[in-house]
């Protein structure tokens, strides 16, 4: 059997409008449909209420597939502005696109899913979903006038109305911690404190006594007692980073808090009641930890009451503008200095990253260009072995030459890419790490045509 990690292709406009062409408008996505077509409950369909569908025997997914051969989160199907794709969550057996074993593809309408010992066929339908959009274009600090980051904006808003616990997930750099911070400050617990406590920096000796205090003498060195974060915490909100780093042992503990409100100092007999809200956060799947055996299932559940997705930063270029202003207000840059990060051209030449670090890598490569009071070319490696990169012409202005080195690499690169990829537009931005959308916006700027 082939194996893909590779994005399948389909229509770029498949999925942008209903069937009698007219664009969807802005929250809105196309309905679809899961049919089993082969193994247990033959015949079921399910249909989607928003963007996504987790697929597997656990029962919070939302289609649950009752069969040995299928793991507690096997995949996800979710649909956007790119079009619709599955993705496997680390399953077991793995999952099937038309034939062809795949990690993330894009689908079809009548594409056959198969997982385990279950058939799925997935169907576009002529109806659309609203999803909830903020008609802000901030949430505390995160500012952002995209439809997927107002998006996260309103989920944001109705957790922070509730006492429920949130579960952040997104990229390293996409905001986590401020959108935590923001739902505390939003919330009913506001006057109370907040506490962060990041799972993956403390060791897992002392993670226990960070959460929940330690008495006196109860291991060497514990030489006084020690109030922990759930107690210092209380009235407030506990935000726990790094979440799916936190030790197996050590999750039944945390699963306790979840379920009963309490908790023991280690070294104690009795047990402690504690009023705190909680909110984690991960840059991981912890659907892919929970069947890989790493997380409990059961701690998982309680964690996602309610589940929100940081968008990473090449996922919403358009917001690249409003997230500089921001960045360089709360720098203190000076107009002068600065007029030159605030120019289209300059907002412009920041869409052309990928910015894997999302918003921390920006505000790095800002406050970099801050200090040489010039506008940076995003990648400032040196060439290989310190030499003069050839092709370069002194007697042209600094500003257009850099403009011409990264529109030539960009356009030779995207040339470069589709000969590798046999022109197919979808395999080659998955190969490159780079969204779809934006690999044909490169496409379309230097009027490159792709062949698939």
């Amino acid at each position: 059997m082939i194996h893909a990690k590779v994005r399948s292709v389909s229509d770029p406009q498949q999925t942008l409008s209903l069937d009698g062409g007219s664009k969807l408008p802005p929250g809105a996505v196309r309905k679809f449909r899961l049919t089993v077509v082969e193994g247990p409950k033959a015949g079921l369909t399910w249909e989607s209420s928003s963007d996504r569908c987790s697929v597997g025997f656990h029962p919070s997914n939302d289609l649950v597939v009752e069969d040995a051969t299928v793991s507690r989160f096997h995949c996800e199907v979710r649909i956007g502005e790119e079009g619709a794709h599955v993705r496997d969550l680390d399953s077991r057996n793995g999952t099937v696109l038309d034939g062809v074993r795949v990690t993330d593809a894009f689908l079809r309408g009548g594409s056959l899913l198969k997982i385990g010992r279950v058939g799925l066929r997935f169907e576009f339908s002529a109806e659309s979903n609203r999803l909830p959009v903020s008609p802000g274009n901030a949430f505390g600090k995160l500012v952002g006038s995209s439809v997927a980051m107002r998006t996260s904006f309103a989920l944001l808003d109705r957790a922070a109305m509730s006492d429920v616990t949130v579960l952040l997930e997104g990229e390293t750099g996409t905001g986590k911690g401020v959108a935590a911070e923001a739902i505390h400050r939003a919330s009913t617990r506001r006057d109370g404190p907040f506490l962060v406590v990041d799972c993956g920096a403390i060791p897992p000796n002392l993670l226990e006594s960070e959460l929940f205090g330690h008495e006196k003498g109860s291991f060497t060195g514990a030489v006084a007692r020690r109030v922990g974060a759930f107690e210092e915490a209380s009235g407030g909100t506990i935000f726990l980073d790094e979440i799916g780093e936190l030790a197996q042992d050590l999750q039944p503990k945390l699963l306790r808090v979840l379920e009963s409100k309490e908790f023991r100092r280690v070294g104690a007999n009795a047990m402690q009641k504690t009023d705190v809200r909680v909110v984690a956060a991960t840059n991981r799947d912890l659907r892919a930890e929970v069947n890989a055996g790493r997380f409990r299932s059961d701690l998982y559940f309680r964690l996602a009451v309610v589940k929100v997705t940081i968008p990473p930063l090449r996922a919403r270029p358009e917001d690249i503008p409003i997230t500089v202003e921001q960045i360089l207000k709360a720098l203190g840059a000076d107009p002068q200095q600065s007029a030159a990060l605030r120019t289209p051209e300059f907002f412009s030449s920041l869409g052309h990253s990928a910015w894997p670090g999302n918003v921390r890598e920006l505000r790095n490569y800002l406050e970099r260009c801050l200090v040489f009071e010039d506008a940076l070319p995003v990648s400032t490696e040196p060439a290989r072995g310190g030499t003069i990169v050839a092709g370069i012409d002194p007697k042209i202005a600094y500003a257009e030459a850099r403009r011409r080195a990264l529109d030539g690499f960009e356009k030779g690169y995207a040339e470069a890419l589709l000969r590798e990829h046999n022109g197919k537009v979808a395999t080659a931005a998955a190969a490159a790490g780079m969204d779809r959308v934006y690999l044909y916006r490169i496409l379309r700027r230097h009027g490159i045509k792709p062949s698939g």
